[in-house]
């Protein structure tokens, strides 16, 4: 035996060792805990312990008027206009739609045919593009403290279509336009 091969065995016994080693540690630390299962009267005790727990308990009561009964909904189809055409409906809130033109009242508000389906605005616009007309609109615009552009009033005279404010492409009140002498006039009241 050359000493090439001699030295070639001595490392191969060494990594045989050293692995054997690891490998008994890996399955040392591999062995799984044993833990004794809760038994049912410790589970039942736990329930009834979270059970008697309040965590509304620690909490002042609220004092003054209950705000669930200031803030009531309101009926939505009161405040609201229904369009309908051709199986479709759908609601615009009061004040949304700015113009309607002769020929369109008959779809605003009346009883839809039977079998009408209600729909989103977006999908009725899209389907009903031909004779609807939306007017994008800016928020102070829509609360009636801006005025619409002189063009663009302009240009709702000479439209014929059914026009329906519009915010963000979404329906929205346009309120009539405010004075600010009026606003003032409030103000002041509502401080004597």
């Amino acid at each position: 035996m050359n000493l090439k091969s001699y030295i070639t065995l001595i490392l191969i016994g060494l990594c045989n060792l050293s692995f054997g080693q690891d490998a008994e540690k890996k399955d040392a630390e591999k062995k799984p805990v044993y833990r004794d299962a809760e038994t049912h009267d410790q589970i039942a005790k736990k329930l009834v312990e979270t059970q008697n727990k309040n965590p509304l308990a620690k909490l002042e009561e609220s004092k003054g008027e209950d705000p669930s009964l200031k803030n009531q909904p309101l009926n939505l189809i009161a405040s609201s206009d229904i369009i309908s055409y051709n199986g479709l409906m759908t609601l615009v809130p009061k004040c949304a739609i700015v113009q309607v033109p002769e020929k369109y009242k008959k779809r605003i508000n009346n009883a839809p045919a039977s079998g009408s389906k209600l729909v989103g605005w977006s999908e009725f616009y899209s389907k009903n593009r031909g004779w609807i007309t939306s007017l994008e609109v800016t928020r102070l615009q829509a609360e009636g403290r801006e005025p619409l552009a002189e063009e663009t009033s302009e240009s709702l005279k000479k439209n014929s279509n059914l026009v329906v404010a519009t915010y963000s492409t979404g329906p929205i009140s346009l309120l009539p336009l405010k004075e600010p002498k009026k606003e003032e006039e409030a103000k002041s009241i509502q401080k004597k």
